[in-house]
């Protein structure tokens, strides 16, 4: 697991995500004016991640389920991908436990 701080040409370009060692993104940011605002999200996600009452679990319109990882103030600072089960779902979120807290972070700002 490791963490992707990335630039785009939007009006907020910097946003992070934290992908498996097989390149698939688990979670997901919103986008940040700048560098150091999405560099603390992923702090966040590193330090929030490893408690169970951070994590808000949600199911899609279309029946797909997902996760929220909210910071200790109640803010949404990354979601997940899709998952087709509860079961996958709960498997990623073991994951990410187990895996972000101590990733590397790598920046691909350009």
């Amino acid at each position: 697991m490791k963490a992707l701080l990335k630039k785009s040409s939007a009006a907020e370009p910097f946003s992070f995500s934290f992908v498996n060692d097989e390149g698939k993104m688990v979670l997901k940011s919103e986008n940040y004016k700048a560098k150091d605002s999405a560099s603390k999200g992923i702090n966040s996600v590193k330090k929030n991640c490893v408690e169970d009452k951070r994590y808000v679990l949600k199911e899609s319109a279309n029946g797909m389920f997902f996760f929220n990882v909210k910071s200790a103030n109640g803010q949404v600072v990354a979601t997940s991908a899709m998952f087709p089960s509860v079961e996958e779902r709960t498997s990623a979120i073991s994951h990410v436990k187990a895996n972000v807290p101590d990733c590397a972070i790598e920046e691909q700002i350009g």
